[in-house]
């Protein structure tokens, strides 16, 4: 199995939610090492809060082969005993939806291109994937996104919005149509855009001032460790800022990977799985010398997190910023007999010195809530210099 995040916004229980490009979802940390039990390989599953354990997998299967025996929907009967559990972030997923945070983890995702943000009382378009259905409509950041598919984007959640423009997980695939409506300036119209098969960009990375490198992760996708590996390659001897604010988690394996290119090996986290402790290692070999500060706030998540405690616990980063969400709830998905899937939560993670991050999050050792980076850079000097 592989250990990873969900590419979603915590949503509803419930047969064809609307996936979200927000990243939300915790981790399932025991996956990373292929040491959790179930049937499944891959799982998106979220958790956020301590908690008394949920529901058993198997209860959950037989209440759903219960209702398919009754004729009745197995789907709505796993989601009623998962919602009496408490369990407040374990779910039931379709297929459809099932298979495509699958996707969406490996880097992939059907959408038209944009991301939005509240501005004010509206909702504005953000950034524009170039050659994505948004751009090539002439879609530009900036644009008040006024409504979708008819609907006003008013007092409607960003996330919610976000996944109006995706669709449903079933229904809305490649080649399906969503009208927008946009305002930029005085002018306002309508496009009809087609979704497309499109990919992330989870690592960026650019040069502030005095040579400072900064390299961002907005997501742990496929291959964004090896990313974030050679971004560090490639880095200013002055210091690296690794920027995770905003970001929600992703991939256990990858967060690990990450972690491996500042650490020479030893512990990045311990998790335990219905009281079965196990460990995650960073492999040997990497850069520790180089000054290193890591910006986190109250966007940065489970996966994230799990890296920012492991810098901060082994001594090889200053952590500034605001403290983190806290999700560190460690769940297993498992297959019910109508081919939908349950997320259920079976433990929680802790950093390098025991440290629980689900419900708490991680402090900075600097607090930074204005010029952020600046600060960043003003320890960065200071770390140069010891």
């Amino acid at each position: 199995m592989s250990g990873r995040d969900l590419f979603c916004q915590p949503r509803r229980f419930g047969r064809g939610a609307a996936l979200t490009l927000v990243f939300a979802s915790v981790l399932v940390a025991g996956a990373a090492t292929g040491s959790l039990p179930g049937p499944e390989r891959k799982s998106p599953a979220g958790a956020a809060r301590s908690a008394a354990p949920g529901p058993r997998h198997e209860d959950v299967a037989a209440a759903a082969a219960d209702a398919m025996a009754a004729g009745t929907s197995p789907v709505e009967a796993a989601e009623r005993a998962v919602s009496r559990s408490g369990d407040r972030w374990g779910a039931i997923y379709s297929e459809g939806e099932y298979e495509e945070f699958e996707e969406a983890l490996d880097g992939r995702y059907t959408g038209v291109g944009l991301w939005a943000g509240r501005r004010g009382d509206g909702v504005e378009v953000t950034k524009v994937r170039p050659g994505s259905p948004a751009a090539e409509a002439g879609i530009r950041a900036g644009d008040r996104l006024r409504s979708v598919d008819g609907e006003t984007t008013d007092g409607r959640p960003v996330s919610e919005v976000v996944a109006a423009l995706r669709g449903d997980a079933e229904e809305s695939a490649a080649g399906t149509s969503v009208v927008v409506g946009l305002q930029r300036g005085e002018r306002t119209w309508e496009l009809t855009l087609r979704r497309a098969r499109l990919s992330t960009d989870p690592v960026t990375v650019r040069e502030a001032g005095d040579g400072v490198t900064v390299i961002r992760i907005a997501s742990f996708t496929k291959g964004s460790g090896k990313a974030v590996r050679a971004a560090l390659r490639r880095a200013s001897a002055a210091g690296v800022v690794l920027d995770l604010r905003g970001n929600p988690g992703g991939l256990v394996t990858e967060a690990v990977t990450a972690a491996s290119a500042f650490l020479d090996g030893g512990l990045v986290a311990t998790y335990d799985v219905d009281g079965d402790q196990r460990a995650l290692h960073a492999e040997p070999g990497g850069d520790t010398g180089r000054p290193l500060v890591a910006l986190v706030d109250g966007g940065t998540m489970s996966a994230a997190e799990l890296l920012t405690g492991a810098l901060q616990d082994r001594g090889r980063a200053v952590v500034v910023g605001s403290r983190t969400f806290g999700k560190g709830s460690v769940q297993m998905p498992s297959r019910l007999p109508d081919g939908s899937v349950a997320e259920l939560t079976v433990g929680h993670y802790r950093t390098p010195s025991g440290r629980t991050v689900d419900g708490r999050g991680i402090a900075p050792d600097l607090e930074a809530d204005q010029q952020v980076l600046r600060r960043a850079e003003t320890v960065l000097s200071g770390l140069g210099d010891s």
